[in-house]
């Protein structure tokens, strides 16, 4: 199953240096925006898929991608649901961290200044270099205070790109966003067998 499609960077700690709207960004409570995530890899091509999300602290995210797969993080499960397929998988928010390390630095940004050296290119660019094997390196780029660019390459050789189209931080976002919900007559699955 296509488990995390998306890897965003959610609130980071503020480092020396860093342009100000890295910093402004660290201190955001929530986030909506559409986005673009592109794909380019040797087997399938290029590839590109558009959706919403939002965020919001605590380790909660819900990502609608056009055509149905959801994916949402109430701070303690996650849940990808494929309405294509039907079919819906949950992780504890804990495994899924040590599957996708990445997905820690969505949930708990205070590893991030643990697992990365931050390298400012000038200008709204900023890379981040791992401390620890495992992790891909990642490229931001952003301005007023949001991101708005997260590029890296998966364990795959793909390089991807999240753009972030309209972010904004909204007055406050519906009870419900992060309510995990799938319809009756959904077959679960066990992710990794």
């Amino acid at each position: 199953m296509r488990l995390f499609h998306l890897v965003l960077v959610a609130a980071l700690p503020a480092w020396g240096a860093a342009p100000s709207w890295w910093i402004a960004f660290t201190k955001v409570p929530a986030l909506e925006s559409r986005f673009r995530q592109e794909s380019d890899s040797a087997v399938f091509g290029k590839l590109a898929r558009e959706g919403r999300l939002a965020m919001g602290r605590g380790g909660r995210l819900k990502v609608s991608y056009q055509g149905g797969l959801t994916v949402t993080c109430d701070g303690r499960h996650l849940v990808q649901y494929d309405p294509d397929t039907r079919t819906a998988q949950r992780v504890e928010l804990a495994r899924a961290v040590r599957d996708f390390p990445l997905l820690g630095i969505l949930l708990d940004p205070a590893r991030l200044e643990r697992l990365y050296r931050l390298e400012v290119y000038g200008g709204e660019t900023l890379k981040l270099l791992p401390k620890e094997a495992g992790l891909p390196e990642l490229k931001a780029t952003g301005r007023k205070g949001l991101l708005r660019t997260l590029e890296w390459t998966d364990p795959t050789g793909a390089r991807q790109k999240l753009e972030l189209l309209d972010p904004r931080v909204p007055a406050s976002l519906a009870p419900g966003t992060f309510r995990i919900e799938v319809p009756a007559g959904t077959r679960w699955s066990t992710p990794n067998g």
